[in-house]
C-alpha cells in the first residue's frame, strides 16, 4: 500500500495473484527514499504494518472483545501496553498510539483475534 501510494509499483489487478509492475524511479526520489526510510527500519516497517494491519481490521474483521486501557499491562522495556490473548499470545499497543486515538484495534501477535482498546474509561 505504501509502495503504491509512493508510486513505486503498481497493481494491474487484486488478490493473491495480483500482478505487480514495478517502477523505476531515479535514486534520490522522495517518494523512493520515504518508502526505503520506512521499510528498511525494522521499529518505523513494524509501526507501519500494525498500522496497515489495524486499518485492515476496522474495515473488514470484527472485533473480539472492547477492554480498556486501564485493563493491560504496562511494558517499560518495550515502552507499550500488553494484554494476554486466549491462544497465549499477546496484544500489544505502543504509547504513542495510546496518545493519538480515542480507540484503536489491536491484533494479537499469534493468531487472528483482535480487541478494541479504548484509550479513556
Amino acid at each position: 500500500m505504501l509502495l503504491e501510494q509512493a508510486g513505486i509499483i503498481t497493481r494491474t489487478s487484486r488478490g493473491p495473484a495480483a500482478a505487480v509492475e514495478v517502477e523505476r524511479a531515479p535514486r534520490g526520489s522522495s517518494k523512493v527514499d520515504q518508502a526505503w526510510k520506512i521499510l528498511s527500519n525494522q521499529e518505523t516497517k513494524r509501526a507501519y504494518d500494525l498500522q496497515r494491519r489495524a486499518q485492515e481490521l476496522k474495515q473488514s474483521w470484527p472485533v473480539d472483545a472492547h477492554i480498556c486501557l486501564d485493563d493491560m499491562d504496562w511494558d517499560d522495556g518495550e515502552q507499550a501496553y500488553r494484554y494476554g490473548c486466549r491462544c497465549g499470545g499477546e496484544f500489544v499497543i505502543g504509547k504513542e498510539e495510546t496518545e493519538e486515538e480515542e480507540e484503536s484495534v489491536v491484533c494479537c501477535d499469534t493468531c487472528s483475534l483482535s480487541i478494541e482498546v479504548k484509550m479513556a474509561a
